[in-house]
């Protein structure tokens, strides 16, 4: 059975033509991924589907009677005086009403004489099974499990939803959204503000979602896990992958190498029918034999009838390659009988960790556990601790902190990067070119920019500077999939020092070579990426 299916559908946006010629299928069950670069229209795709926006031309068809739920990646602005608990429990109001109206019965039963009560008893029955069948009996035992997944403890939920913050929103409304239980659930980026804990519930929770769901989202191992289609969106169109993201990325490569061989070999075929026609010319003139020319006219024909391939466009990358003035000492950072506190929160508790020359390891640990406050103290060497943190000899650090700051937040992309940029204007705004900064953009502020575009100007910056210790603090937040890959390759044939902080399974697994994971307010080394550490979890659990 088909719940979605789009044809042939036009969408512009001004002078932007989003979706162009679009069409796409999805049925009863199905678990799939919509992904594509940053500005693709995904997120346009979803609400269409849920009917928050129109189709300038084309079919949108949604199964008859289908309930749909959408989780956008911005919270509503507010509820007003609403609790989180108000908001959670928005799913059940027909229930609600059904359970007053049982209590209306249940009164009028206590005082209905004899000869009434048949009736009463007979309407009562039918509206309690109703209940029943709507699951009025399972509302507390689905709100605690979604609230356990989701870690909205019991305080929380007495909280005004007003007062919570844009990741805490995110949160209780992907829990009420999931709680509402429709038959298609449209997910906008819903692993954003989750930790990897909240994740791996989440994951499980929608393997077995008996619904229809698409999802949007960066986060390549969740995509992995959960889905078992793969959309891409690419100008305005979709090419549909039978299989999850690792598939895609597998399949993708093969069509694009089968692609370049199909037009490799019908450009020898043009080449050689152009050759054959210029000879048969020749030898018709030199001869004058009309029988050439009516050959090279037929062949000429073919030619023209042909449905000439068009050469395959490889995507335009960001030249991400991250050099070195300078080697490091052999020893990079020693941590030693580390405290670090916050007031009087003790974060890390006489722990220890060393890092050498050429090592790539990720910090992992709960939210709040300390690890960007761990990563400012090497820095900024701030009077938070007691213990050691010494760098070794010859470190010149690269940093990207998880809010991407400039120091003057009013320059424009041109003023900031003149401040590390050794040559010409015309020199420097050729780079930034590459780095998809062009033209009048370049005039922009850095405040004006999104979070997409702050981490492709700090990436940039941190080309020039030729550090060989990369301190990243979550460096894949706001980029896309693509961005992503081509700062993966990048660090994997780096030749410095990274420690780094992510919450990017699939990053990480690409990246790290050793997990130090806090635990317990102390660092513990896992010799190996996220997979390993996660193997080494379970068979502790087990």
């Amino acid at each position: 059975m088909i719940d979605v299916s789009i044809n042939n559908a036009i969408k512009n946006f001004g002078y932007k033509r989003v979706f162009d010629g679009l069409s796409l299928e999805v049925k009863t069950g199905e678990r799939v991924a919509l992904i594509g670069s940053n500005g693709c229209g995904k997120t346009t795709l979803l609400k269409t589907i849920y009917g928050e926006e129109y189709l300038d031309q084309g079919e949108k068809f949604i199964r008859k009677g289908a309930t749909i739920g959408l989780l956008l990646q911005i919270p509503p602005v507010s509820y007003d005086n609403l609790t989180v608990r108000d908001i959670l429990l928005m799913p059940f109001e027909e229930l609600f009403e059904i359970e007053n109206k049982l209590r209306d019965y249940e009164e009028k039963i206590a005082i209905s004489p004899p000869n009434k009560l048949e009736n009463i008893l007979k309407s009562y029955g039918k509206l309690q099974e109703r209940y029943i069948n709507m699951g009025g009996y399972e509302i507390d035992e689905k709100v605690s499990k979604v609230c356990g997944g989701f870690k909205i403890s019991s305080e929380k939920l007495d909280q005004i939803y007003s007062t919570l913050s844009g990741g805490e929103k995110t949160i209780v409304n992907l829990a009420s959204l999931i709680i509402s239980n429709p038959d298609i659930l449209l997910l906008d980026e819903p692993t954003n503000h989750l930790d990897i804990d909240t994740l791996e519930w989440f994951e499980e929770f929608l393997s077995h979602y008996k619904g229809t769901i698409i999802i949007s989202s960066h986060d390549r191992y969740f995509l992995d896990k959960v889905t078992t289609k793969t959309i891409l969106i690419n100008r305005g169109v979709t090419e549909i992958y039978h299989g999850n993201y690792s598939y895609y990325l597998k399949e993708s490569e093969r069509r694009l190498l089968a692609e370049f061989d199909s037009y490799k070999n019908q450009q020898k075929q043009i080449e050689a029918m152009q050759n054959t026609i210029k000879k048969l010319r020749e030898w018709g003139a030199r001869g004058d034999n009309p029988r050439f020319f009516r050959r090279a006219a037929c062949i000429e024909r073919r030619l023209e009838k042909m449905e000439v391939i068009d050469k395959p466009e490889s995507k335009e990358q960001l030249p991400l390659s991250f050099e070195i003035d300078n080697r490091s000492g052999k020893d990079v950072l020693t941590v030693k009988n580390l405290v670090l506190k916050i007031s009087d929160k003790v974060l890390l508790d006489n722990t220890n960790m060393h890092l050498q020359y050429g090592e790539k390891v990720c910090i992992m640990g709960k939210n709040g556990a300390g690890k960007s406050t761990f990563i400012k103290s090497i820095l900024y060497n701030e009077n938070i601790y007691q213990g050691e943190i010494k760098l070794g000899s010859n470190i010149k650090v690269g940093y990207i902190s998880q809010e991407i700051k400039f120091d003057n937040e009013n320059a424009t992309i041109l003023e900031v990067s003149r401040k590390f940029f050794t040559g010409t204007e015309t020199q420097l705004r050729a780079s930034l070119s590459k780095f998809f900064f062009c033209g009048e953009n370049v005039f922009k502020k850095v405040s004006q920019l999104s979070g997409g575009e702050k981490v492709r100007l700090k990436l940039f910056e941190l080309l020039y500077q030729k550090a060989n210790f990369l301190i990243l603090d979550e460096p894949t937040n706001h980029i896309d999939i693509d961005t992503k890959e081509i700062l993966e390759d990048a660090l994997t044939k780096y030749r410095g020092t990274i420690l780094f902080i992510s919450h990017d399974r699939y990053f990480i697994n690409k990246i790290a070579e050793r997990i130090v994971n806090i635990e317990n307010r102390k660092f513990r080394e896992y010799l190996g990426n996220y997979d390993y550490y996660k193997e080494i979890k379970n068979k502790e659990m087990n």
